[in-house]
């Protein structure tokens, strides 16, 4: 008996040292997470700097007055929510203006079909994975941040990419940044530290707190602020920025918060359109676009402003896709084509649609070239410049291929009529007595998009060698960027 005692006892400090052990691993691995800071390289940031100085020379060897753009950017707006684009239900009087006043394209695609990566890839001309932000990040202290921070994982825009702003800012231009940031809640990666001299908005989505709104670095609405008051708040400030910059060139990034869920509406609006909130919210956005455009007329800068209205993915369970495949964090259709309008009269031909393939990572270049500011000479630019196609001078921009990344992992790429799709696990519905939904790996497959714009039908047995083709494309890529993630060249 005493034997046996004397094993149980033995067993029992051994079963604690274990326990112990493991708390003390656990809290050690906790306390690295709320302890990890992500670093840049400080060689990284000193060629950024040089970088920046030699295009603001280059730029400032330009002669006329720069033109002034105007970027607005929506936040889970569907290709299929404006009427332009065959609504009958929502009412979008200003952007149908302005695709009769300007350019369509018929396959633009954000650069992620979530709001983070995008925004990333639209700042930067660059794929969201060569930014190493290709997940959605969370305020400072929240659970999925202490997670992401656990695995190491960015949490804010490095702030050794090179953004628009910057660039245009090196070139004499003046910035601003109005709604909705979601790069990064902390130094060095708010909206001033990247290149925007005024900032005005929220930090992340609407459905995240505490939800403030901020002046540059002060709050001036705590949490929970009064979402049925952004859209105008915002609008209002835009009409600031262009008034006080009238006779300078200008850079306005517009990044609504709206229609994300939960969706606001203004008081005046609510409850007058016949698709219900979602339909009061983007009558409110569109009201903001026309307000917008009124103030460069009144100005008369319209002949000297690019206007450009997209999205920054597609739509999550309201709104519409259009007739496309998928929703919001699909790389179907559905989740990455989204509406781009650029309107420029004199310089845009007014009522044209296109159907040239085209992306979020080509605004960066786009941009930049109307500017006459050089693209940075350090890393690659995925993007193309569209001026091109803009101008009318060119049926379509160059053949390349788009890349549909998923976090990560590139899930689809499209070259001309084709698109090819990795294998994937797709839902099967409800495992019976279980409270979760199963799932099958199918794929890969080949669409051919032109005459099946839903992905409805695989066509890999009848055009082998563009799947081929296409599958070869992808692992090239992928063996490239996993050879230099970050795409920096040699120095």
């Amino acid at each position: 008996m005493r034997s046996l005692r004397a094993l149980l006892t033995a067993l029992g400090v051994l079963l604690l040292a274990f326990l112990l052990v493991g708390l003390g691993w656990a809290g050690t691995r906790v306390w690295r997470a709320l302890d990890w800071e992500q670093l840049e390289e400080t060689a990284d940031l000193a060629r950024k700097a040089n970088e920046l100085a030699w295009m603001g020379r280059q730029a400032l060897s330009q002669e006329a007055r720069a033109p002034n753009l105007v970027l607005i950017l929506f936040d889970d707006l569907g290709l299929g929510d404006l009427g332009s684009h065959g609504n009958r239900l929502v009412s979008t009087p200003a952007m149908d203006r302005l695709a009769g006043e300007g350019m369509v394209f018929d396959a633009y695609y954000a650069p992620a079909p979530v709001c983070t990566p995008s925004r990333a890839g639209l700042l930067t001309g660059r794929w969201p994975v060569r930014t190493t932000l290709t997940e959605v990040v969370f305020p400072t202290g929240h659970p999925v941040d202490w997670l992401q921070r656990s695995a190491h994982q960015p949490v804010r825009l490095p702030a050794d990419e090179i953004t628009l702003a910057e660039a245009l800012r090196a070139g004499g231009y003046a910035t601003a940044a109005i709604g909705k940031w979601h790069l990064g809640d902390h130094s060095p990666s708010l909206p001033r530290n990247l290149g925007f001299e005024e900032y005005f908005g929220v930090l992340y989505s609407n459905d995240m707190s505490p939800f403030a709104l901020w002046h540059d670095e002060a709050i001036i609405a705590p949490d929970p602020v009064d979402q049925a008051t952004l859209t105008p708040r915002y609008t209002r400030q835009a009409v600031r920025f262009i008034e006080a910059h009238a006779n300078e060139p200008f850079f306005l990034y517009l990044a609504h918060t709206f229609p994300h869920i939960p969706l606001h509406a203004t008081a005046d609006q609510a409850g007058t359109s016949p698709a219900g909130l979602y339909g009061d919210v983007v009558s409110d956005l569109d009201r903001s676009v026309g307000i917008v455009v009124e103030t460069l007329e009144a100005l008369g800068l319209s002949e000297q402003t690019l206007v450009v209205v997209t999205s920054d993915n597609g739509p999550w369970f309201q709104g519409s896709p259009s007739t496309f495949r998928g929703r919001k964090s699909d790389t179907f259709e559905g989740g990455m084509r989204v509406p781009f309008i650029a309107r420029w009269p004199g310089r845009v031909p007014a009522g044209l649609r296109t159907r040239t393939v085209a992306a979020g990572v080509d605004v960066f270049p786009t941009f930049l070239g109307i500017a006459g500011v050089p693209l940075p000479r350090d890393r690659l630019i995925d993007g193309v410049d569209l001026m091109p196609v803009l101008s009318g001078s060119a049926s379509e921009a160059e053949t390349r291929p788009i890349f549909y990344y998923s976090g990560d992992e590139l899930q689809a790429v499209r070259l001309g009529r084709f698109k090819w799709q990795a294998a994937r696990r797709l839902s099967y519905g409800k495992v019976p007595g279980l409270p979760f939904f199963g799932s099958v790996e199918r794929g890969p497959w080949l669409f051919d998009l032109e005459d099946d714009a839903g992905e409805a039908y695989d066509v890999s047995d009848f055009h082998p060698d563009a799947f081929a083709r296409l599958a070869a494309i992808a692992r090239t890529h992928e063996r490239e960027v996993a050879r230099a993630p970050r795409g920096w060249k040699p120095r």
